[in-house]
């Protein structure tokens, strides 16, 4: 067991955490003030049950022994993680007797934990504004169970970390993804296109104005992502090493370009460069970087990030051309920047990076790109059908979306029985607001008199 990079792992699962909370703000800030509330706890309902499940089964389906052609893992084999406990005691500094390289197994349970638990919360903002909160919890558990750790085994796990025998993207087809643009960005946004078109669109969609309530939430959101992000991509080194500090740069400088992109392409087309695109265009390069990381040279890593911005700018208007209701743009920023990095790796990997492979670009053919396209579009396709047949399940049995009535009124008073900004309290009404103003004043007329 080396210290150092468990103190990595654990710092960076910590960083990787955070992301969640600020995907709320990040989401909560994009839709209407009547839905921020529940936009946020539908994150904070993924978090608490996937990580539950995660200790239960979800870590033994991911990374158990392959019981079938690198498709299925055992998810009896680390059941509530039992069997991974255990320190070799006082006299040798608590270090632990089950490793995954030369970290404790439970410090890559609690990394790949947080991975889990933002997946699921990435769906949520395709539906945002429309989906009852009980299906979308019982919705989460089932997608967990079926396609987020089944497609984490594929992609994660390598033969001889965790158990003997891994998944297929890993080990037979070896295709790259350093840190989820597959298991992660693809998965949920082909998973946001499907329940998009399950729910159907929001009452007004391309009609109505549906603006950001409050951009500085939006900000405040995707700064924190930016943040914890460093945690997501460096942190899958499993190392305090070289080629965490070399994934630090390729992540930073990718999304700084990204950032950029998105906003020439905002400022040619509609003429302004807007807090929501360099909000959006963070984001979207920090999706692009994510499986690419350890392939690409800083060089290349910019030019990644600004096609990224450019080609997610451009994805997110599709909704309105193709008539589906992605709400918050999973699927533009998602899905197509998580097919653009992933693809990328084939354009643009060099044998000077860590992962020492070359792409087209570097001489090396087609034969990579080739691997990174059979290992995104399985992906794709496979949380697509599985995505597709959940939701329409949930829809047609307990009711998933809410009904238009209550949609106009607003989710959050309506499913939630709370508002986000109780305005009552402000001025003069003779309710508990003008009260406790007048107590503060009576307050401070006696601490006048008191000479105090």
């Amino acid at each position: 067991m080396n210290t150092g990079d468990t103190a990595w792992v654990l710092a960076s699962a910590a960083l990787v955490l955070l992301m969640t909370p600020g995907l709320a703000l990040f989401y909560g800030g994009m839709v209407r003030a009547k839905s921020v509330l529940n936009m946020m706890m539908m994150s904070f309902g993924a978090l608490a049950l996937i990580g539950v499940l995660w200790v239960l089964y979800g870590y033994s389906e991911a990374f158990g022994n392959d019981v079938w052609a690198g498709l299925v893992a055992n998810p009896f084999e680390f059941w509530s993680l039992h069997n991974l406990l255990g320190t070799a005691g006082v006299a040798k500094g608590f270090a632990a007797t089950h490793l995954v390289f030369t970290i404790p197994a439970l410090a890559f349970v609690a990394f790949q934990a947080v991975f889990a638990i933002i997946t699921v919360a990435l769906i949520s903002g395709a539906i945002a504004d429309r989906a009852r909160f009980g299906p979308w919890m019982v919705f989460c558990g089932i997608w967990a169970t079926v396609v987020y750790f089944p497609v984490a085994h594929w992609v994660f796990a390598f033969n001889g970390a965790q158990s003997a025998k891994g998944g297929w993207i890993a080990n037979k087809l070896m295709a790259i993804d350093f840190a989820g643009g597959t298991a992660v960005h693809i998965n949920a946004g082909a998973a946001g296109l499907a329940l998009a078109l399950v729910l159907g669109k929001r009452v007004g969609f391309n009609r109505d104005p549906m603006r950001p309530h409050n951009l500085t939430l939006v900000m405040t959101g995707a700064g924190l992502l930016w943040f914890g992000w460093f945690g997501f991509n460096a942190g899958s080194a499993l190392g305090a090493n070289g080629q965490a500090a070399e994934v630090w740069v390729t992540t930073m400088v990718a999304t700084c370009a990204a950032c950029l992109g998105w906003l020439a392409t905002e400022k040619i087309r509609d003429g302004h460069a807007t807090s929501l695109g360099a909000a959006s265009g963070v984001v979207a390069g920090l999706v692009a970087i994510t499986p690419s990381c350890s392939s690409v040279t800083p060089l290349g890593a910019i030019f990644l990030g600004a096609i990224a911005g450019v080609v997610c700018a451009l994805a997110v208007g599709l909704k309105y051309k193709l008539g589906f209701d992605d709400s918050l743009d999973v699927v533009g920023v998602h899905m197509f920047g998580g097919l653009w990095g992933t693809l990328s790796v084939g354009l643009f990997a060099s044998d000077s990076a860590s992962a020492g492979v070359r792409g087209l670009f570097y001489g090396g053919g087609l034969s990579q790109l080739g691997k990174q396209a059979v290992g995104a579009f399985a992906v794709l396709l496979y949380s697509f059908i599985l995505t597709y047949a959940i939701g329409w399940l949930i829809q047609k049995t307990i009711g998933f979306r809410i009904s238009e009535e209550d949609e106009i009124t607003g989710i959050d008073s309506v499913v939630h029985a709370e508002t986000a900004y109780d305005l009552a309290t402000i001025g003069g009404g003779g309710g508990r607001g003008s009260s406790l103003v007048g107590q503060a004043h009576a307050e401070a007329r006696h601490t006048e008199g008191a000479g105090v």
